[in-house]
């Protein structure tokens, strides 16, 4: 489908939703994960003034509060009035109207953005909603149309060896995560940023379908991100920090459904050895649970300390007891506890820290994880480094003469395994022998968005406005370098890595009630499906628009 009557289609969901939401006025009660302007708008105020309201910004989605109010963040024209200003009356608003779109001229690239898929050619998303609240219940409805052209582009290709193709299914095998979405155009309408909860004071519970991100990194997080669509899950969360003697605390606690793509890998007629390489994944729902929280001491101002850990399974190897629905609850060491394998478990679990240095304008992170327990103390003081990975960044604020500001940043994150895969069974991030659809919803990964065995190192600079930002980020990727020492070790090819290295122009802005988000990105694939000198040059456009009602 050509691009212009791609994008027709899309702008008739707009236009469709924009005529609906005319009847009635906004304000927003959460800001989106990967909101742009005002996401970072706030982040950044913690550089410049310290935090307004004492939160981590490593639990997202951010809430709305007394301290941090959605209208003061836009600083749009003054909200108009809804049915109601009265929290006893109750009120009524419309959510922004979003448009985004998103080309790539050879095959697809780029992460973080929700319920898009990997895709060729044009993509378009829409979104737009209503937010209710009567007393302490409020309902958010705000879902998303996703529609791509899903072009046809060189996948893995069928002249790698059966060798180097039964490595490939090894990966295959243990993760739903499809290369394309199926022949043909893809169109889906999902339930997006919506939610009921009821909120006591700074508590808050409820059923969700929206996208969490949890810990500090900007680029990547090791447990929970907006890679993948949002997806169903009962929350218990602080919807603002919790004060007490010893600092203050925010957490979410979640319980939810992963669902597959229902997409088959290529080629399941491959053999190896006379043995069939495909082998089909359970039908059925995955099980999470999962929690983060973290811990600003009230002795180190600017400093928040935080723990994610998350389990997953099968829902029919779910035991109806309440370990079996509450494991975040259980031991950090596997010691003598119930195998874990017996019950097809998989668990990740990080550390991070987030430091903020408002006299620099400056912040520095990190985040550790592993994708299993240690056995005991000792084996993780032994093996500190067996399945882990890792993330580290920081950015800084620097004043101009003209008395306007530039912004550097750096963020590395670090998938692959490590040498004790020599040694030791492991299995790498987001994949598991057991729970083989992986750490995915609809075949997209809910961790880092660089996907199992990958890495990169991303350095950015950017002029800051008061209403948005202007500037570039240089990036390089490795694609999955665990399957690349896998296939490739016996014939010593050392040259195949497949590696990214990107140029991103990027501005966003607002104006009035209008915020916008551009970006271009100018992509060299070195060694494209991990085929020596197979270099691919090629692009990926971005434009965003809301509109705040």
């Amino acid at each position: 489908m050509k691009p212009a009557s791609s994008f027709l289609k899309v702008l008739r969901y707009a236009i469709a939703l924009f005529i609906l939401a005319r009847t009635v006025p906004l304000s927003a009660q959460t800001v989106p994960v990967g909101m742009p302007v005002i996401e970072e708008r706030l982040r950044r105020a913690q550089l410049r003034n310290g935090s307004q309201d004492g939160s981590s910004f490593t639990i997202r989605p951010i809430h709305s509060t007394d301290a941090m109010p959605f209208d003061s963040l836009v600083k749009a024209a003054p909200r108009r009035s809804s049915t109601a200003d009265s929290l006893s009356k109750g009120m009524f608003h419309l959510l922004p109207l979003t448009i985004n779109q998103q080309f790539n001229s050879h095959h697809p690239y780029g992460w973080n953005d929700g319920s898009m898929i990997q895709a060729k050619g044009y993509q378009g998303q829409v979104s737009m909603g209503i937010f209710a609240r009567v007393g302490p219940l409020t309902v958010q409805l705000r879902p998303e149309m996703v529609f791509a052209a899903n072009d046809r582009f060189s996948t893995f290709p069928t002249s790698h060896s059966d060798s180097i193709w039964n490595s490939y299914y090894y990966v295959l095998n243990r993760i739903d995560d499809p290369e394309r979405y199926g022949e043909g155009s893809y169109t889906r309408l999902l339930p997006g940023q919506s939610s009921i909860r009821l909120n006591l004071k700074k508590l808050s519970f409820g059923l969700s379908t929206e996208n969490l991100w949890w810990g500090p990194g900007i680029r990547n997080s090791l447990v929970m991100s907006n890679t993948a669509p949002g997806f169903m899950h009962l929350s218990f969360n602080s919807n603002a920090p919790v004060a007490s003697p010893i600092g203050s605390f925010e957490w979410q606690i979640v319980s939810g459904w992963l669902r597959g793509s229902g997409i088959l890998p290529p080629e399941t007629d491959r053999t190896f050895n006379g043995q069939g390489l495909y082998l089909p994944k359970p039908d059925g729902a995955r099980y999470l649970n999962g929690m983060v929280a973290t811990w600003q001491p009230k002795w180190t101002k600017g400093l928040f300390l935080g723990l994610s850990r998350v389990f997953y399974q099968y829902q029919a190897d779910v035991k109806s007891s309440f370990n079996g629905y509450f494991p975040v609850g259980g031991a950090f060491f596997k010691g003598n506890a119930e195998d874990e394998g017996a019950q097809g478990k998989d668990q990740l679990i990080s550390l991070f820290f987030r430091l903020l240095l408002p006299k620099e304008k400056a912040e520095l992170y990190g985040e550790f994880g592993r994708n299993d327990h240690a056995q005991r103390i000792r084996d993780f003081l032994l093996q500190p480094e067996h399945a882990r990975a890792y993330l580290l960044g920081g950015r800084k604020i620097f004043d101009t003469k003209n008395g306007g500001e530039v912004e550097l940043f750096a963020e590395f994150t670090h998938l692959q395994n490590p040498p004790t895969v020599n040694v030791r069974a492991l299995e790498g991030w987001y994949t598991h022998y057991q729970v083989r659809h992986g750490y995915t919803h609809l075949g997209q990964v809910l961790g880092a968005g660089i996907g199992p065995g990958g890495s990169s190192q991303t350095l950015g600079l950017h002029w800051l406005k008061e209403n948005g930002k202007w500037g570039g980020m240089l990036e390089r990727v490795v694609r999955n370098n665990d399957f690349y020492y896998s296939a490739f070790t016996a014939s010593q090819d050392f040259d195949n890595h497949w590696v990214d290295l990107s140029l991103n122009l990027n501005k966003n802005w607002q104006k009035g009630r209008l915020l916008y988000d551009l970006n271009l990105t100018f992509i060299r694939s070195l060694n494209y499906q991990w085929i020596e000198k197979r270099d691919i040059s090629h692009v990926q456009a971005r434009a965003g628009v809301s509109y705040l009602f």
